[in-house]
């Protein structure tokens, strides 16, 4: 179960004009603006649920992500992940939980995509056994048979999205936290990576936390939906409580935006 109770994030953001007197007068007297990332956030997830995290750029979905994941302190708050508290747990903390960040890689760039498994299983700790059962059931299901050999920077976006999604699964983490991996995919390739996703969550009944701004990727995949905007939780229910009769997902996710004036 995954809880998160009157959280608080802020940062301070440097501040100052175009031009060269305003840079030389930064050098001595700096401007700050505090942003609240995240004001009083609380939500709870039970096992095996498949959550639509959904929000503006800028809402505080991807701090909350880094949070629940170990990466970021709260400034105040409490937030427990079966039981641990992730930032103070970190090393027994990851080998529960698996990321995907669709605008950063964990493969190395410049060696084999099987070369950064084989690390990734040596940084997990993960038994011969089950690194190879779990490797075999990813390739066959996300069909990396032919990319295993390729280096990370010559696989297309497409590509190197399946081979992110099973580099965060081989240690069989019981939580997903799945930040944009769809994000620049092609029709073919969304629809694989949704399958996939789907059957992940049905068969091994992994807790899934998804953000991105493809509506149809949470239409698809999330029974409930929780919207949070200008760093507070705005709705937490199932698309058909947020739909109005015919609008498609977009449109009214899109009305949802301007009656909250996120």
């Amino acid at each position: 179960m995954i809880t998160m109770e009157n959280v608080c994030k802020s940062y301070k953001v440097a501040k100052r004009n175009a031009g060269f007197g305003e840079a030389c007068r930064a050098l001595f007297h700096r401007e700050y603006e505090v942003i609240h990332a995240l004001d009083n956030v609380s939500f709870t997830i039970d096992d095996g649920e498949m959550v639509g995290y959904i929000g503006p750029n800028g809402a505080g979905k991807s701090s909350t992500i880094k949070i629940l994941s170990g990466i970021l302190t709260p400034d105040s708050g409490t937030v427990l992940v079966d039981g641990r508290i992730p930032y103070k747990n970190r090393i027994d903390h990851v080998r529960e939980i698996g990321v995907v960040f669709g605008q950063r890689s964990q493969l190395w760039w410049d060696v084999p995509v099987i070369d950064s498994f084989e690390l990734l299983k040596d940084i997990y700790s993960i038994s011969d056994a089950k690194y190879h059962n779990n490797l075999e059931e990813l390739t066959e299901l996300l069909n990396l048979k032919e990319l295993l050999r390729s280096p990370a920077r010559q696989l297309s976006l497409g590509q190197r999205m399946r081979c992110e999604i099973a580099a965060s699964l081989l240690h069989s983490p019981r939580i997903l936290f799945l930040d944009e991996p769809t994000i620049g995919l092609d029709a073919v390739s969304k629809l694989a990576v949704r399958d996939f996703i789907r059957r992940q969550n049905e068969n091994h009944k992994t807790t899934v936390i998804l953000t991105t701004h493809d509506m149809q990727d949470i239409e698809a995949l999330s029974k409930r939906i929780i919207l949070i905007g200008k760093g507070q939780i705005l709705l937490d229910g199932t698309p058909a409580d947020i739909k109005k009769g015919d609008a498609g997902i977009d449109e009214t996710v899109a009305e949802l935006y301007r009656a909250y004036d996120i």
